[in-house]
């Protein structure tokens, strides 16, 4: 896991660039290749909350934009959120977690880290 800012990822590209988080100033950004990923996640905070147990629900006074969709991935981690743009045949898409108090705004999976994918 590496944690840091992007500023060149694009979801047609195969490889971007993350400045680490603790990296000494001058220290080159490290190269990433997508499709080594299973997701890549935009968070509020590096920190996170440690206590904070990922819901899979919809919160109802907060209806969701976008389609409904439940992502397993390989490993067998399953994300519940919505997406405005999954193509079965793209690379990848992106997610917003149905947790609206999660850490993470949203992510952009990796089609091939999936086991299955569908629409709720």
């Amino acid at each position: 896991m590496i944690k840091g800012v992007t500023a060149d990822f694009f979801p047609n590209k195969e490889h971007f660039h993350v400045s680490e988080e603790t990296a000494q100033a001058g220290v080159k950004p490290v190269e990433i290749n997508t499709k080594d990923l299973k997701a890549l996640f935009f968070v509020k905070n590096f920190e996170g909350d440690q206590q904070h147990v990922e819901g899979n629900e919809f919160d109802p006074s907060h209806p969701p934009v976008g389609r409904q969709i439940k992502v397993v991935f390989s490993d067998g981690e399953i994300l519940l959120g919505t997406t405005a743009g999954y193509q079965p045949k793209r690379p990848g898409f992106f997610v917003v977690p149905a947790d609206a108090s999660s850490n993470i705004e949203r992510c952009y999976v990796i089609a091939a880290a999936t086991q299955e994918v569908s629409f709720l």
